[in-house]
């Protein structure tokens, strides 16, 4: 059992450092557009701390815990020039604790009387949660508005696309006729629901400010706790918490993650698509790269895509980062130590580097309609065996139409035949259809079901709610 223990204590430390290492390649490569990752930047964070230190003086004061002007005075010298980086590292190399450290560095600069009442009552754990929430919650902001973007352009490519006939492929094989269009309102309305799903996880998010004290039953914050808990979150914004003390839960940090994962494999499957559709083969999209960019560096034809690979990575990536934080939610007793406060952040990163990556994929995607209208002929007719089965059934009866038609089609596959000519080729088809009826039926433009009705209807839904965001 201890053997056990250690190793897993190992893979776990491992898992750590990788993720680390790419948290820091991830923070390289982004560019100056990603601003979720200052959100998770010392200085934000930093500022933060002070504002939810300020918050709390401010719910005290006006309660009558602590003077009034104790709490204007902290907030007067709740600025970043009175925390730098470089005093806090030194004195948390001191005491050893970040929190403390912060505070004593702070107090520097505030009316000694004051600074009397600063952090007063509360606990670590009260205020370094809380400030993550906050992130948690500008980041959120943020993604949806990364998402809002991402709409735009899938609206664009649906809208655009309504009558681009193309194959409908289940298990990789040519099924019936659909539309591009058709295809593209399926990633807009799972979109918009990764949007609704983060826009839940937010309500939830801003009810979780906290201020419980160090077991979670308001200990050390006086009669009026709980008020001066609802006072201090409507101070940074927040919506009243609720009063269960979830320090040792984290169930909405576990459903925020969650919840990324949903979206990255959302992206993740766009992605796989997008690949499959540019392979040589089907030739149906294409990625647009510029007119220098290099797929190979001994291959000089190959157009590798890049953004759709860069999406399945991510979406391997991602859910692989929301375990960790999902196994935070076992914890011995009122609290453990340990916390996904990094993974956190690495997931929040990761998510908007993902999205990023979406964006110019999907804006300057190129439609080859001609290949798509040329795909759906390779088949010869057979993709439209379903229709022409139908017609016979009407004439002979609808299972003695499906035998018939596993028949004409088999035929038509050994024989190199399209199936217009295994099928007139059949007395027992012949005898029940016209050449002209055979042409009209084997048009695939004309058997796409509701597919431009339904793209429609998901397009004048999206853009009903969003008349009404």
């Amino acid at each position: 059992m201890l053997i056990y223990s250690h190793h897993n204590s190992y893979n776990i430390h491992m898992i750590r450092i990788l993720f680390v290492s790419l948290f820091l390649f991830l923070t390289f490569i982004l560019n100056a557009q990603n601003v979720v990752v200052d959100i998770f930047k010392p200085d934000y964070r930093n500022q933060l701390f002070m504002d939810v230190e300020v918050a709390l003086a401010e719910a005290q004061a006006e309660l009558g815990i602590i003077p009034d002007w104790a709490a204007k005075e902290i907030k007067s010298k709740a600025d970043l020039t009175n925390l730098s980086s470089k005093d806090i590292a030194k004195e948390q190399e001191a005491v050893r604790h970040s929190l403390v450290a912060r505070l004593n560095v702070w107090k520097r600069s505030i009316d000694s009387d004051a600074a009397e009442y600063l952090h007063y009552g509360a606990t670590t754990v009260d205020i370094w949660d809380t400030v993550l929430v906050l992130q948690i919650r500008d980041t959120i902001d943020l993604l949806i508005d990364d998402l809002l973007e991402i709409e735009d352009y899938l609206l664009t490519l649906t809208e655009d696309n309504l009558y681009t006939y193309m194959s409908g492929r289940t298990l990789g094989q040519h099924a019936l006729p659909i539309t591009f269009g058709k295809k593209t309102s399926t990633w807009l309305a799972e979109n918009r629901r990764n949007i609704e799903r983060l826009e839940s996880v937010h309500l939830k998010i801003k009810k979780s400010g906290i201020l419980k004290g160090a077991v979670g039953s308001y200990l050390g914050l006086g009669p009026n706790a709980i008020e001066t808990e609802k006072l201090m979150m409507l101070n940074l914004n927040l919506n009243e918490p609720s009063k269960d003390d979830w320090h040792g839960i984290r169930d909405v940090f576990a459903e925020y993650a969650l919840t990324l994962s949903l979206i990255s494999k959302s992206f993740g499957r766009i992605g796989n698509e997008l690949t499959l559709l540019q392979m040589t083969e089907l030739g149906e999209t294409e990625e647009f790269l510029g007119n220098r960019s290099i797929g190979s560096s001994t291959m000089p034809q190959k157009k590798n895509p890049r953004g759709p690979g860069e999406l399945i990575e991510y979406s391997r990536i991602i859910p692989r980062i929301s375990e960790i934080v999902l196994d935070d939610m076992i914890n011995s007793f009122e609290r453990d130590a340990e916390k996904s406060d990094d993974e956190l952040r690495l997931i929040s990163i990761s998510t908007e580097a993902m999205l990023e990556k979406a964006k110019p994929l999907l804006r300057d995607l190129k439609v080859n309609k001609e290949k798509m209208r040329e795909n759906l002929d390779i088949t010869n007719g057979l993709i439209l065996s379903q229709r022409l089965t139908f017609f016979l059934a009407d004439k002979i009866g609808k299972d003695t139409a499906n035998d018939l038609m596993h028949d004409v089609a088999k035929y038509a596959l050994d024989n190199d035949l399209s199936l217009k000519e295994a099928a007139m080729m059949n007395q027992k088809v012949s005898k029940n259809i016209t050449e002209t009826q055979i042409d009209e039926i084997l048009n695939p433009e004309t058997y796409i079901g509701l597919a431009v009705k339904q793209a429609e209807l998901i397009i004048k839904e999206i853009k009903n709610k969003r008349s009404k965001d």
